[in-house]
């Protein structure tokens, strides 16, 4: 298949929008409750806090993780992972399978990383008196945390496994 048309097999993917809208949604979560209250801190996450270490490691690091492993790094490699596959024109298995998750993942970290960096450029305050945008010295973070998101659906599969298990069993004993 030609490349023209792997993007569009891609972008009508069922599972690349799931991923792409659901791991938006997980990321604007802690922003939207930021504009809320007016405050960096999240109620519940900053009892985790962890100490700043200049701009390299922020205070929020337990939200960047958390959110990070869905979007960008979960998401993109969700969307390298069928982007592959339709290029392939197989279902990806194995190494494949994740250098793919790896190539979508760093990929759209990597426009992820543009867009705030151009929004960092901007100087947006927010109501809690901070620049909305991340500054740029986090980014390598970012791609940290987006190298191990690649495994994000791994796990949520077998959390949905282990949920389904439980709750057959717990049907069993009613």
């Amino acid at each position: 298949m030609k490349l023209r048309g792997v993007i569009a097999s891609t972008l009508g993917s069922r599972q690349f929008w799931v991923w792409q809208i659901c791991g938006a949604l997980i990321y604007g979560i802690p922003v939207a409750i930021r504009f809320a209250t007016g405050s960096v801190y999240l109620p519940i996450l900053s009892l985790l806090e962890t100490p700043w270490v200049d701009h390299y490691i922020p205070g929020n690091l337990v939200e960047k993780i958390l959110v990070g492993a869905f979007f960008p790094g979960g998401a993109g490699g969700v969307a390298g992972e069928i982007f592959f596959s339709f290029y392939r024109g197989e279902n990806l298995e194995g190494k494949r399978k994740y250098y793919a998750r790896f190539a979508g993942a760093m990929a759209q970290t990597a426009a992820w990383s543009t867009f705030q960096f151009w929004g960092n450029l901007q100087n947006i305050i927010g109501p809690y008196g901070g620049n909305i945008f991340e500054y740029p010295m986090v980014y390598p973070l970012n791609f940290l945390i987006a190298a191990f998101s690649i495994f994000t659906p791994d796990v949520l599969k077998f959390m949905k496994s282990r949920v389904a298990q439980a709750h057959s069993s717990l049907v069993k004993k009613v």
